[in-house]
C-alpha cells in the first residue's frame, strides 16, 4: 500500500463534536452516503481517544466493490488532547498499514490532523470474564504469536528503555491543578526517584534475554474483537506498535486481565492458565512442539516483564491526568499501576527457571 492510497484529510475535527467532525471525514471517503441516513455511536469505553461509529443504514455501497455489512461502517477515531506527546502517530499508520497487509489489523481509509477513520471489524471486544475463556484464549494467543513474527524490513531495538525515558521526562515536576499535583505528591515518589527504580528494574529484565518482536504493545481487553462466527480474534488500536521485548508484550496482556472499569488484580491469571496460554503461544511461534522448560522460561520473563508494564502505564497515566480532557480518574488508575508494581515485585524478581 502507498502513501497515496490512504488519503490525507487536511482538517482538524473538535473533540467536543464528534460527530460533525466524522460528517466531514465521510463527505471524502464516502461521499455516496446520504447524510440523512448516516447513523452515529459514541463508543465510551476508550481513555485515550474519542471514537464513533458512522452506520450507513441506506446500504447505498454499489461504488464501493464490497457487499459485506462493514462496508456500511466506518470508525473515526479522534486523538485525545496532548496525546501526540506520547505517540508517534505518523509510525501508528505505517504499524495498521503493515499488519493490515498481513490480515491482522483493519483497513485504513483515511487520516486527518488529529485521528484517522478505518474498517469497522465486527465482533465484541474482552471482557475478564471472556478473556479466560477456553474458546477466546487460544486464539489470542496464537495471533500474538503470528503478530510477533511480522518484519518490517527496518528491525529496531526495543522500546521499552525509550518509551520509559520518553514519559519521566514528561512528567511534570508541578502539576498545573493544584489539588491533583497534592493527590500525586502523597503516592508517588519524584521523578528522579522513580528514573532509578525503572533503571534498577530494566538492569534486571535485560538479563532475561526476551527476544525482540514486534509488539503490540496495548493488548487490553477492549483492543481485542472477538467474532465468535468466524471463531477469530482481531487486535486494533497499534497506537503502541513497535518492536519490543516479547515478554513485555504477554506479561502486559496478563496485567489487563484486572479490567479499567472496575480494576481487580485479583484476576491476574494464575501460574496453571499462564503455563497453558503460554504452550500455545510458542508452539504458533516456533511452529512445532515446545519443552516444558522452554514453557517455564517464557513464565518466569513474562511475570517480571509485567512488572515493567505497570510501571509504564502508571507514568502515562499521569500525564494524561495533566493533559487529558476525557472524564475519567487518571490518577486512580496510575495509582492501581503503581501499588500493584509494588505489590508484585519482590516475588516476581525471585522467580528462576532451569535450563
Amino acid at each position: 500500500m502507498t502513501d497515496d492510497e490512504v488519503p490525507r484529510l487536511e482538517l482538524t475535527v473538535d473533540e467536543h463534536d464528534v460527530v460533525r467532525g466524522a460528517t466531514e471525514v465521510l463527505k471524502v471517503i464516502r461521499p455516496h452516503w446520504l447524510s440523512d441516513s448516516v447513523r452515529f455511536k459514541l463508543f465510551t469505553d476508550g481513555i485515550t481517544n474519542k471514537l464513533v461509529g458512522c452506520f450507513n443504514q441506506n446500504n447505498n455501497n454499489a461504488n464501493c466493490g464490497d457487499d459485506s455489512a462493514s462496508a456500511d461502517v466506518v470508525l473515526v477515531r479522534v486523538y485525545g488532547n496532548k496525546t501526540d506527546l506520547l505517540i508517534d502517530r505518523k509510525k501508528e499508520t505505517e504499524n495498521i498499514r503493515l499488519l493490515h497487509r498481513y490480515g491482522y489489523a483493519p483497513a485504513l481509509y483515511a487520516t486527518f490532523r488529529n485521528g484517522l477513520a478505518y474498517e469497522f471489524v465486527p465482533g465484541v471486544t474482552l471482557t475478564p470474564d471472556t478473556v479466560r475463556d477456553g474458546r477466546t484464549w487460544p486464539l489470542v494467543a496464537r495471533r500474538m504469536a503470528q503478530m510477533h513474527k511480522v518484519e518490517d524490513g527496518a528491525g529496531g531495538e526495543p522500546m521499552l528503555r525509550g518509551k520509559m525515558d520518553q514519559f519521566l521526562k514528561l512528567l511534570p515536576a508541578v502539576f498545573s491543578d493544584a489539588a491533583k499535583h497534592a493527590r500525586i505528591s502523597a503516592i508517588f515518589p519524584s521523578a528522579a526517584e522513580l528514573r532509578r527504580d525503572f533503571d534498577d528494574l530494566y538492569g534486571k529484565l535485560q538479563q532475561l534475554d526476551s527476544p525482540t518482536v514486534f509488539c503490540h504493545n496495548d493488548l487490553l481487553l477492549g483492543n481485542v474483537i472477538y467474532n465468535a462466527e468466524r471463531g477469530q480474534v482481531t487486535f486494533i488500536d497499534y497506537e503502541y506498535a513497535c518492536f519490543n521485548h516479547q515478554a513485555f508484550d504477554i506479561g502486559n496482556h496478563f496485567t489487563e486481565f484486572a479490567g479499567i472499569d472496575e480494576i481487580d488484580y485479583g484476576r491476574y491469571p494464575e501460574r496453571e492458565f499462564q503455563l497453558r496460554w503460554l504452550r500455545v503461544y510458542l508452539e504458533e511461534f516456533t511452529g512445532g512442539p515446545c519443552s516444558d522448560s522452554d514453557v517455564e522460561r517464557l513464565y518466569v520473563q513474562v511475570n517480571q516483564f509485567a512488572l515493567s508494564a505497570h510501571f509504564l502505564w502508571a507514568i502515562w497515566a499521569l500525564i494524561q491526568a495533566e493533559h487529558s480532557t476525557i472524564d475519567f480518574d487518571f490518577i486512580q488508575f496510575g495509582q492501581n499501576r503503581y501499588e500493584e508494581y509494588r505489590r508484585r515485585r519482590d516475588a516476581f524478581l525471585a522467580l528462576t527457571y532451569k535450563n
